[in-house]
């Protein structure tokens, strides 16, 4: 749903903006995938590639943080216009955060060089697309100023909460049967609640685009 805009010059302003959440958003997508794809291939260059990334993604976010307060200082927005920077501001944060949490993943990556996974990755690898799911799904919804993923966004976290809370008991059995494993264990332990976090984070950025659309935030809203 396109918003009208109070101010006309601010369209220019934030389409620059959204370009920029949209860049970064694939930037940490790309860094998820490889740190989770280091897991499996046992591929230190992926480790080396998600931390190169990591300081494009800083500059990134620190830039379009910039750019928000510049365009409030500017324009003195109000309404909606005045919302979706904040949003902007919101979900850029978000964005850094995920970018965070691959940095983890890549790092404890490097535990699984030698011995390998304790488990099979195939419950690590259908989190780590749920979750590139959502994000993809959360920043096309701030594109389109669709309120209504952030309902769906609910419906796919309880999805991979259940399969956090499966890996990790997976995890725990394997360390109750075999000591050997304890580090590799709580390694990928990290691992998943990592992803976990960024399917938190996805559900974020939904969030805020329901409060750009209808002026409400839902994380406070009343329940029942």
């Amino acid at each position: 749903m396109a918003l009208e805009h109070t101010y006309k010059p601010f369209d220019t302003d934030i389409d620059l903006l959204r370009r920029s959440v949209t860049t970064m958003g694939e930037m940490v997508d790309r860094q998820v995938a490889r740190a989770v794809d280091a897991i499996r291939s046992r591929d230190l260059g992926l480790v080396t590639q998600v931390l190169a990334e990591e300081q494009s993604v800083n500059e990134l976010h620190s830039q379009t943080d910039l750019r928000c307060n510049q365009t409030i200082a500017k324009r003195q927005p109000i309404a909606v216009d005045l919302r979706e920077i904040i949003a902007v501001l919101k979900i850029n944060n978000d964005l850094e955060r995920i970018g965070d949490e691959a940095k983890k993943i890549a790092f404890k990556s490097r535990d699984f060089v030698s011995a390998g996974a304790p488990i099979p990755l195939d419950g690590v690898d259908k989190m780590a697309e749920l979750v590139s799911g959502m994000l993809r799904q959360a920043l096309d919804a701030f594109i389109r100023h669709d309120a209504g993923v952030a309902d769906a966004l609910n419906q796919r976290d309880d999805e991979v909460d259940d399969l956090r809370d499966e890996l990790i008991r997976q995890l725990m059995g394997r360390m109750s049967d075999d000591p050997g494993v304890v580090t590799a264990a709580l390694s990928m332990i990290f691992v998943v609640q990592s992803l976990e976090r960024v399917g938190d984070h996805a559900k974020s950025i939904a969030e805020h685009v329901v409060h750009v659309v209808e002026g409400v935030d839902i994380r406070h809203a009343p329940t029942g």
